[in-house]
């Protein structure tokens, strides 16, 4: 009688966790999708100068001609902070993409190879992982002109490490399977090895750092560019926007810093619930607690 009693709690406590799980799922792609559009298709269709000024429009606040306002020299917020997002979403995905194959790279070479080479790379990675990012940014940064390019070299070169960990753990989990030891037994080469059976074991894994990281590297652009140290001030980019906005923050205009913020926080939301929602997918154990 208890477990009869107990049983249909269980049950709807999982029914309620999977509605809230695929409420999450759905809100995210939303406003992936939404966000995706944005900055794909407003550029191209909206026929207006984003650096167009109009000082008699300047720090106007939200309303039906300017739905997020005007900035301190009267350029549309919406259509400026549109632009900022796809500057961002540009430096955010291309370090993502290069972080995460160099990551790869190195984690899998760690992994396969194991004994004095593993702990040599897996030292290296400690060692570059002791300085702190930003810090490391900068000092990137700095050896070039201010530009999206030396952005993204940046935010890769220091956002590989926890890539390279993730992939190298993989490695290690998938040599002890059964299947490796036949491969193996079999005569196949580490080369094949590691190419045909590790490789596709950790690119799930590597998948979902990427996505994770993007939001990351947009954070991190934001940060350099609000220093002064990332793109120029006259390219949109949600770090600049943020950076130009101080002086209006202070004389109490509050819009042109708020909505700016509020352009890359709920990227980040997104991007976060649909990686939330992939990591429960490729993760059996956490598959099966939903289910309870």
């Amino acid at each position: 009688m208890a477990e009869a009693a107990v049983e249909p709690v269980w049950r709807s406590r999982g029914t309620g966790r999977r509605s809230t799980h695929t409420v999450r799922l759905r809100t995210s792609a939303t406003l992936v999708a939404v966000i995706v559009l944005a900055v794909l298709v407003v550029p191209p269709l909206v026929r207006l100068d984003q650096q167009a000024v109009d000082l008699s429009a300047k720090l106007q606040p939200p309303s039906w001609a300017h739905p997020l306002g005007t900035d301190d020299v009267g350029r549309d917020l919406l259509l400026r902070c549109v632009y900022g997002l796809r500057v961002s979403l540009l430096v955010g995905v291309a370090a993502a993409l290069a972080a995460t194959v160099v990551g790869t790279a190195v984690g899998a070479t760690a992994g396969a190879l194991g004994g004095w080479a593993d702990r040599i790379v897996m030292r290296l990675v400690d060692t570059i992982s002791s300085v702190p990012h930003l810090l490391l940014g900068i000092f990137i940064v700095a050896m070039f002109r201010p530009g999206v390019w030396p952005v993204v070299v940046s935010v890769a070169a220091t956002h590989w490490l926890s890539t390279a960990r993730i992939v190298r753990a993989e490695v290690l989990s998938l040599r002890s399977r059964p299947y490796i030891d036949a491969a193996v037994s079999s005569g196949a080469s580490r080369w094949r090895v590691a190419v045909r059976h590790l490789l596709p074991g950790v690119l799930p894994q590597a998948a979902l750092a990427a996505v994770l990281m993007v939001p990351h590297a947009m954070w991190h652009e934001s940060a350099l560019s609000f220093l002064g140290l990332g793109l120029p001030t006259h390219t949109a980019s949600l770090g600049t926007l943020i950076q130009s906005a101080r002086g209006s923050l202070l004389a109490g205009q509050w819009w042109p810093t708020l909505f700016p913020g509020l352009f890359l926080v709920v990227p980040t939301l997104a991007l976060a619930g649909l990686a939330g929602a992939w990591r429960e997918r490729i993760n059996p154990r956490r598959r099966s607690e939903l289910t309870l």
